[in-house]
């Protein structure tokens, strides 16, 4: 294999260079603007030709002179490889076709490629009333073709600019083709008012032709030799063809700007930007945006359709966005209904442990109480089993009357009917229920709570209650819930005074009114409290008895918030004690 490596080498080495020889170059057609007579476009591309011919040794470069429609066939059909033309022409093709730019003409006469072509609009020197491109309005005018660049449409630019239609407010727009010598000679015949050529042009003539003309509105540009009545737009490009070999596009690049400038200062650069010459088609809405003229779906859409890619994209974006987010939305939700679902779960489950502490508060009263509830039941009772013993005596004894009948069974309903009360006032407290509100009277709650108080006990205290103020003392609460309180502090007052003698127990109550709240305080005559202890006293087990669990009051003070008060202890302001009162917020 190696060797036979080495003999293709030494083959292509010997041999290569006589095949080349005896091969025939290649064709490269140019296809290149005319815009002067055939030997005059001849002369000026010439140089440029034996240069590429020197490059590239296996070409023969050949130059195809053609009109605007003959380019744009010869490009259509590709039958040449590169195209020499006028920047607008350029543009347009590009646009159509995609051919693509690789070297631009640089010239010395021009200040820069990016500044090289104008246009001038003459008229003749002695013409007094012409001073602007304004006072050509109703005046002839005469043009190279509706397509000539620099004959036309780089003056028509400055036309609009002045708010001027050449087509309208011309009397006359006529267009004579090349050369621009037809233009010259029709101004000086006088056939026409102004005539529009190429920067340079004028400059160009004999000195005594130059005299006849003059330039319109010249502006002016620095280091341009030439006057100009147009703003000045990139130099011609040399295009390369889509179906044009990119690898001989590449040697054509190379060779043209490795080329050393000829005898008239022609030469080769990299390629401008036409971006000038865009923005001309595109305000004049003419070339490959003559579409900007029509009114229809398509065109809109053509003339529009960058904004119209971005609401597109910004319409995906918000559509995007707005099912992102309600997927977001219904996501949380979903959480939101699950987290409250447990939440009311959480809630339900500490009513019940509220409600099941309540009543167990509520027995424990019952309880701690038990001892003197047996006795205060014992009295009726054992005064029914004496009267019931005394009527069987007196039967025994053959002394039974109807006096003492009805007298024994008053009695013994009486007593009956005391005990039934007990139990009924006791069974009411002690029954476990949901918490219910009630419209009722505040002073009516508190008396039911002492007498259900004093009924549970066989040694009773003195209890006072005062009511100050008028109001009708109408609250919104659960009577149950209430009374409970009421027999918590009544209970505790009592605890507090167990040193005293029987005589000197005594609790006093008072209901007064605040504005919009109700007040119900507790005052018990005992040995009282310290700062220390009334601050921890409404604590979760928190209790200064000796066999206390220290949840009554601290039940109590979650009923009375719960209920829109709040419960408080303070030392009374005079004598011993404790006084422990509650709030409520008065029905309306």
């Amino acid at each position: 294999m190696y060797l036979i490596r080495r003999c293709v080498l030494l083959l292509m080495v010997f041999v290569g260079p006589t095949l080349a020889a005896s091969a025939e170059p290649r064709a490269l057609r140019i296809g290149v603007l005319a815009f002067l007579d055939a030997q005059a476009i001849s002369g000026q591309w010439e140089p440029v030709l034996e240069h590429l011919a020197t490059a590239l040794p296996g070409y023969k470069p050949v130059l195809v002179q053609l009109d605007h429609a003959a380019l744009h066939a010869a490009v259509a059909a590709q039958s040449v490889d590169f195209v020499i033309t006028n920047p607008g022409s350029y543009v347009a093709l590009e646009m159509e076709f995609g051919i693509s730019r690789i070297a631009t003409l640089d010239t010395a006469q021009a200040p820069s490629p990016m500044r090289a072509v104008g246009s001038a609009v003459i008229v003749l020197a002695e013409r007094k009333d012409l001073r602007s491109l304004a006072d050509l309005a109703g005046k002839r005018v005469i043009a190279v073709g509706e397509d000539a660049f620099g004959g036309y449409q780089l003056a028509w630019r400055e036309f609009a600019q002045l708010g001027m239609d050449p087509l309208k407010d011309f009397s006359s727009l006529e267009f004579v083709g090349l050369p621009m010598g037809r233009l010259t000679e029709a101004v000086a015949a006088g056939r026409a008012d102004a005539g529009i050529v190429r920067a340079c042009l004028i400059e160009s003539l004999a000195p005594q032709l130059q005299a006849q003309f003059r330039v319109l509105s010249p502006r002016v540009e620095p280091d341009f030799p030439c006057q100009t009545s147009t703003r000045l737009y990139p130099d011609w490009p040399i295009a390369t063809l889509r179906s044009t070999p990119p690898a001989l596009a590449k040697a054509v690049a190379t060779a043209l700007l490795t080329m050393a400038p000829t005898l008239e200062g022609l030469s080769w650069t990299v390629p401008a930007d036409y971006q000038s010459v865009h923005d001309l088609f595109r305000e004049l809405r003419t070339g490959p945006y003559s579409y900007l003229q029509q009114s229809t779906l398509r065109a809109t859409a053509l003339r529009y359709w960058p904004a119209g890619l971005v609401l597109v994209t910004l319409l995906l974006a918000w559509a995007v966005y707005t099912v992102r987010v309600d997927h977001l939305v219904q996501s949380r939700t979903l959480e939101l209904r699950r987290a409250l679902e447990e939440r009311e779960a959480i809630e339900g489950r500490m009513l019940a442990h509220q409600e099941q502490l309540e009543h167990l508060s509520r027995l424990s009263i019952l309880g701690e109480l038990s001892g003197t509830l047996a006795h205060e039941l014992n009295q009726p009772l054992a005064s029914i089993g004496n009267y019931a013993q005394s009527l069987l005596l007196r039967v025994d004894n053959g002394r039974l009357t109807d006096a003492a009948v009805r007298e024994a069974s008053v009695e013994i309903a009486g007593q009956a009917a005391r005990a039934a009360g007990i139990l009924g006032r006791i069974r009411s407290f002690s029954r476990k229920r949901a918490a219910l509100r009630e419209r009722r009277v505040l002073p009516e709650l508190v008396r039911e709570a002492v007498t259900l108080f004093l009924g549970m006990l066989s040694s009773r205290p003195r209890i006072d209650i005062e009511e100050g103020g008028t109001g009708a003392y109408v609250v919104d609460v659960d009577p149950l819930q209430i009374q409970q309180v009421m027999l918590n502090l009544l209970k505790n007052g009592l605890d507090a005074m167990q040193h005293l003698p029987e005589a000197e127990r005594r609790l006093d109550i008072v209901l007064d009114q605040v504005g919009h709240v109700l007040r119900v305080a507790v005052r018990d005559y005992g040995h009282g409290l310290t700062p220390e202890a009334r601050q921890q006293l409404f604590e979760p087990f928190f209790t200064t008895k000796p066999d206390g669990l220290g949840l009554g009051l601290s039940i109590c003070t979650t009923i009375i918030e719960a209920h829109g008060g709040r419960l408080s202890a303070q030392a009374p302001v005079d004598g011993p004690g404790l006084v422990i009162c509650f709030t409520l917020p008065c029905h309306a």
